[in-house]
């Protein structure tokens, strides 16, 4: 009986803790929409020797530090600039490295992808289920 239960408990679990992820993410984008201070920033190329794609945002944040942003391989999809474009950065003013594009889908990526993962989960408890 309880082997049977095992499965459909780790899926249950695993799928409560992803959409608590997704909630923490998604109350972090909300807490940057709302109160995160908003900087311009230039997308520059990477290094040659860099394989991967898109290109990097330099920023200065509120102290007068310049700050490099690696929106990841997505960035494009985020609605990133080309190389020599100018971007809004959002960043919480204590935590400046942690800053984010300023565009509604590189700000609720991450809220998606745990909540695409939490479905993923319960969906795989449904069909574990005897």
């Amino acid at each position: 009986m309880y082997t049977e239960l095992l499965p459909l408990a780790l899926c249950t679990g695993f799928g409560l803790g992803f959409l608590l992820l997704a909630l923490r993410a998604s109350v972090a984008a909300a807490l940057l929409w709302l109160r995160g201070l908003r900087v311009p920033g230039v997308v520059a190329a990477r290094a040659a020797a860099d394989p991967r794609r898109g290109g990097l945002v330099v920023f200065s944040d509120h102290l007068g530090r310049d700050l490099v942003l690696d929106p990841g391989r997505y960035g494009p999809l985020c609605g990133l600039p080309p190389v020599g474009g100018r971007v809004i950065v959002v960043y919480a003013r204590t935590r400046p490295t942690a800053a984010r594009l300023w565009t509604l889908r590189h700000l609720l990526a991450p809220s998606f992808g745990w909540f695409v993962s939490s479905t993923l989960a319960f969906g795989a408890g449904v069909v574990v289920t005897p």
